[in-house]
């Protein structure tokens, strides 16, 4: 398990196809400036090659501003490129085996039930991705959960709980109250005119619950 501390509050997911006409580099740099607090890069339509030079390039950036970069399900682009973490699905890799391969690294594992969770941590995951919380168009397939189920799962495990799904400016609070470590972001960011505010103001609402909240333990 990796004994990097990682801040997960503001954490944003990758789709390109959400940028239009701009630069995906630039544009994580633009949401790291704002606030995002970890990048996973998530390619499902691109060859290797260009999933590579992709992970190269966004790497540089990442590690300008310290911020981990997380590679969606590809372990051998997460291996190229030393990336600081892995993201598996309930599909992918094996968390066993990921660990195996890719040892003292973040690892991070989907799930959408508490069994799912606990089983996760069992294996030894650094970080749980919960949802989808809220309906998503960037991930079509995902199972929803509930506000309910995804603080029965923050309670129920140790280690931390990124919800996923959906989430936005308006949502954002509600899911922070269950009690969770952080919030994971696409279109919140990524499909918003000025990357850069959308980001700070994501950030901004994201204090202002901890500055209010009390933690579960």
């Amino acid at each position: 398990m990796s004994e990097t501390k990682v801040d997960y509050s503001l954490y944003l997911v990758t789709d390109r196809e959400l940028l239009g006409e701009r630069n995906l580099e630039d544009s994580i740099e633009l949401a790291i400036q704002g606030g995002v607090t970890l990048v996973q890069l998530r390619e499902k339509s691109v060859s290797t090659l260009e999933f590579l030079e992709l992970a190269i390039r966004v790497k540089k950036i990442t590690s300008r501003y310290h911020i981990p970069l997380i590679i969606n399900d590809r372990l051998d682009i997460a291996l190229a490129v030393d990336a600081d973490g892995l993201h598996v699905g309930q599909g992918d890799l094996p968390m066993l085996k990921a660990r195996e391969l890719f040892p003292n690294k973040i690892i991070g594992v989907s799930a959408s039930t508490l069994a799912e969770a606990l089983l996760a941590q069992q294996q030894g995951a650094d970080y749980i991705g919960v949802g989808a919380v809220f309906s998503t168009t960037t991930k079509t397939d995902a199972t929803e959960v509930s506000l309910d189920q995804l603080k029965l799962i923050k309670k129920s495990v140790s280690i931390p709980v990124v919800a996923i799904g959906g989430i936005n400016r308006t949502n954002l609070q509600q899911v922070m109250a269950t009690g969770i470590d952080g919030v994971s972001v696409v279109s919140a960011i990524l499909a918003q005119e000025n990357i850069l505010k959308a980001a700070r103001q994501l950030q901004e609402l994201i204090k202002q619950k901890y500055r209010r909240m009390p933690r579960l333990s």
